[in-house]
């Protein structure tokens, strides 16, 4: 990339243009100048930042680098740039995703779990191509694939793998990422290349994003890879653009590429702006690719991301063709996937909660088991249709797991274990805080308590989302909520207005000084925006 001194005249240049305002400009060709020149310090900011992890500038300047950049395309429409860097921001306008064909199939690989199956694709290459040739070994990354398509150096769609055949054209949302260049950098890339990659969220993201979803009464999301699959389906861009997605490239294909090597293109489509792993290796034989996959199945853990194991290439592109093709995989070309974490323990009971929405969510409540590093007492049953998949009995030996997800899951049972005196479980009719009858909607997969105003954890749930952080932002602790409501004092959001000092003051650990506190709180509430009062209500399917 640029050297040193290229790099400082583009952090001086920065300051120069954030001194500018959007109407400091002559004539449309001034305007067109500094566009240029701002698009270019922006793709070159972003790369610095999310490819190289180096950022050259803070956080406040490249916002106003951004902000200008919308400032100036929103005054000259006509010079507006659908590769901008503004259209990181994604769009309001929902979108029914189109199909295209892709250019080259987008093939699975075949799955080996073990070193056996490893030793007899390579005998099975050998075989073929004799004995000269590499290996290239790459993390495989637990995300969402994507094919992206450049023309000129400039992306032209992003395309999902679909079928392998056809996709959903996903360029808006892609265009959101920004380790994903809308704009080459350098030279020496082919006139058009399809790059292939995979789409993912970090442990750190994914977890952020879950505490936001359980503050604001939303399930929390069962593992990053749904959540990156999910996210690259919304229908609203702008949404997209919120989510913590990143992505890494492992392929490039054209029919103009300057090597024979894979390993050697994604070293220059590095140099070109693609984010490649620095965890790409190339290997002279098998042994190097088992001691490569013995590694990381240990060192895994301690990555911010999931994979779910190894990609082993065959590194010349020429013999990648010799190998050839079955009608779904690359013969040259395999996952070797690792195992999950699995242990076994006993069922002991079902419990249910209530959300705020109503939501029911049974719970299965396990003998504590070391699993991953954690103990685990409790895991998610989901839903009623998940309890009936796995065919549930008290008392059960159930299998464990947490493999790529956060949350630990039931995966199965041990039937041979299982004995004739054991109760079925079966999914509650009635809420079991109000023992209102619940209600499923169709379509949906949920059990629902339609008690809303009369049943406590939905109460008490609404009125602790009205007052959280990112809603009226009130100065209440969940145990202040729930000494209110037992008191009588809060039934619902309403009430939070009528409340009185000396009330306060009545519950344990509350004085004089701190009753006030709480009441200034709230009536600091009254000027919150109103669209974080409309947040606050927690109607569902409105954000």
């Amino acid at each position: 990339m640029a050297s040193k001194e290229s790099d400082k005249l583009r952090t001086d240049k920065t300051k120069e243009l954030i001194s500018l305002s959007a109407s400091d400009f002559i004539d449309l060709q001034h305007a067109q100048e500094i566009l240029d020149e701002l698009r270019e310090l922006i793709r070159f900011h972003e790369h610095k930042y999310y490819v190289e992890a180096d950022p050259q500038i803070s956080d406040y300047d490249y916002d106003q680098l951004e902000k200008l950049l919308v400032r100036i395309e929103q005054n000259y429409p006509q010079l507006q740039d659908p590769n901008s860097p503004s259209q990181r921001v994604g769009s309001d306008i929902n979108q029914d995703f189109v199909q295209r064909e892709h250019t080259y199939p987008m093939l699975s690989l075949g799955n080996t779990y073990s070193e056996e199956e490893l030793l007899e694709f390579h005998d099975r290459i050998v075989k073929t191509i004799g004995d000269d040739f590499s290996y290239v070994c790459e993390l495989k990354f637990d995300g969402a694939s994507v094919s992206l398509t450049y023309l000129d150096g400039k992306l032209l769609y992003a395309v999902t793998r679909g079928d392998g055949t056809k996709g959903d054209d996903i360029t808006a949302n892609v265009k959101t990422i920004k380790s994903i260049p809308l704009f080459l950098g350098n030279h020496g890339y082919p006139a058009e290349f399809i790059m292939r990659g995979e789409i993912y969220m970090s442990l750190e993201g994914f977890n952020k994003l879950n505490e936001e979803r359980i503050e604001t009464g939303e399930p929390a999301f069962a593992n990053p890879r749904n959540s990156a699959a999910g996210s690259l389906k919304m229908q609203n861009s702008s949404q997209v653009a919120r989510r913590p997605l990143n992505c890494y490239l492992y392929a490039i294909i054209s029919d103009d590429l300057a090597s024979d090597s894979h390993y050697e293109n994604l070293k220059l489509a590095k140099y070109w702006g693609f984010r490649i792993s620095e965890h790409l290796k190339k290997c002279k034989d098998i042994g190097e690719v088992l001691e490569y996959i013995k590694y990381w199945n240990i060192a895994r853990k301690k990555l911010p991301f999931d994979i779910d194991g190894i990609v082993v290439k065959v590194d010349s592109l020429r013999q990648q063709k010799q190998l050839g093709y079955t009608a779904k995989s690359p013969r040259w070309a395999i996952s070797y996937k690792f195992k999950a974490e699995r242990v076994s323990t006993r069922l002991e009971s079902v419990s249910y909660q209530v959300g705020r929405t109503g939501a029911i969510t049974p719970v299965a409540n396990l003998t504590p088991v070391q699993l991953a590093g954690t103990i685990v007492k409790r895991a998610s049953l989901h839903n009623a249709d998940q309890i009936e998949m796995l065919d549930l009995h008290i008392g059960d030996a159930v299998f464990v797991e947490k493999g790529g997800e956060i949350i630990p899951k039931i995966v199965g049972v041990k039937l041979e274990e299982r004995t004739t005196n054991l109760n079925k479980v079966i999914y509650i009719s009635h809420c079991p805080e109000c023992e209102t009858q619940l209600v499923r909607m169709e379509g949906e997969a949920n059990h629902y308590c339609p008690n809303e105003n009369g049943c406590p954890p939905q109460i008490k749930g609404k009125i602790e989302h009205f007052i959280s952080r990112k809603a009226m932002d009130i100065g209440f602790a969940e145990a202040t909520v729930s000494l209110l409501f037992e008191k009588g004092y809060l039934r619902n959001i309403a009430d939070i207005y009528n409340l009185e000092k000396t009330q306060i003051e009545a519950l344990d650990g509350f004085r004089e000084k701190s009753a006030n506190n709480l009441i200034q709180s709230v009536q600091q509430s009254t000027s919150i925006p109103y669209a974080r009062v409309l947040f606050a209500l927690g109607i569902r399917h409105i954000g």
